[in-house]
């Protein structure tokens, strides 16, 4: 995806780094301000969090007959009736068959339209049927911002197509403005950290910075390759969620490591989000037991953000403030 060079929408994100130390390097911008920024990071599940995707799960409903008929119902409603074994089911016993339309191969009761879905989410946002849900606005500061993040979602895709995904994210949400400001962003990562002094297109800058990012979906079959090897015997959602996450994390510690971030003892924060309240409750368990005594100087908090409206913050390690109150 090439952006597009537009004067007037670089002269006013230009206007937008007053106070801020930028240089022109290889006939471009870059924000050497980058290099004492907060370290701040970001994990987001999908679905009713960054955005309301129209895809559907395919549930049995338990009716006032003792029969189990079909029941066709939203993320939303999902992650309120999934506990409730005695009244809802997955068809035949069988979850990729509730999941169906979550996956990258199209079958006859759907599937394979990530990408759709995505545009038909950002298309009612566009034109006002629905509200932005309460990780939109940070997940697209995240964006303009260049900082490094992570999708974990339940959903059954390829990490590829998630990553497509943001780009459209990008290509439709981002405004001009918006797009120069992350480009003059990512190359002053770039600059200050890798000492990359040539920046060929702003398509290999963006592209480069996508593939730095975790795009997890938890029942995709990479997924469970993955676990099959490094974690056989982990089937909940929540402990597929707990290993992402763990994954995301070491990701980062690498990166600051050999970028040579590490050595600017900046503070180094976390925030995950999710509107599951079983999943932000298996999350806060396991950052308070395992990763912030693995890692006891990053800062960690949990945004449950189940009521659509806002977010609930509980700080785990240390203090971040995100975006979503």
């Amino acid at each position: 995806m090439e952006l597009p060079h537009v004067t007037s929408a670089l002269d006013e994100a230009l206007a937008r780094f007053e106070g801020a130390r930028l240089a022109f390097v290889d006939g471009v911008w870059v924000n050497e301000s980058v290099r004492g920024r907060d370290l701040k990071y970001y994990i987001f599940d999908w679905d009713d969090n960054v955005l309301c995707m129209p895809t559907r799960i395919h549930m049995e409903r338990l009716n006032s007959k003792g029969q189990w008929v079909p029941h066709v119902c939203s993320t939303a409603t999902y992650s309120v009736i999934r506990a409730d074994t005695a009244h809802y089911r997955f068809p035949q016993g069988r979850r990729e068959l509730a999941f169906v339309e979550f996956q990258d191969t199209r079958t006859p009761l759907g599937g394979g339209n990530f990408l759709e879905d995505l545009d038909r989410a950002l298309d009612a946002i566009a034109a006002g049927r629905r509200t932005p849900p309460p990780s939109f606005a940070t997940f697209r500061k995240t964006l303009v911002e260049g900082r490094l993040f992570a999708i974990v979602t339940a959903r059954g895709h390829a990490s590829e197509t998630l990553r497509q995904g943001v780009e459209r994210f990008i290509e439709r949400v981002l405004t001009p403005v918006e797009r120069e400001t992350m480009l003059i962003n990512l190359r002053g990562y770039s600059y200050c950290f890798d000492h990359v002094q040539t920046f060929p297109s702003q398509t290999a800058v963006l592209r480069r910075y996508l593939s730095l990012n975790r795009y997890h979906a938890i029942t995709s079959p990479d997924f469970d390759r993955r676990l099959a090897e490094e974690a056989p015997g982990l089937t909940t959602q929540e402990g597929r969620k707990r290993f992402a996450i763990r994954d995301f994390v070491d990701h980062l510690i690498r990166i600051l490591d050999t970028t040579g971030m590490a050595a600017l003892r900046l503070p180094i924060s976390i925030g995950f989000s999710d509107d599951d309240p079983r999943n932000v409750r298996a999350v806060q368990a396991y950052i308070t037991d395992v990763l912030s005594r693995r890692f006891p100087t990053v800062k960690f908090c949990v945004y449950d953000t189940s009521d659509g409206a806002g977010a609930h913050k509980m700080t785990i390690s240390g203090q971040l403030e995100l975006p979503l109150e």
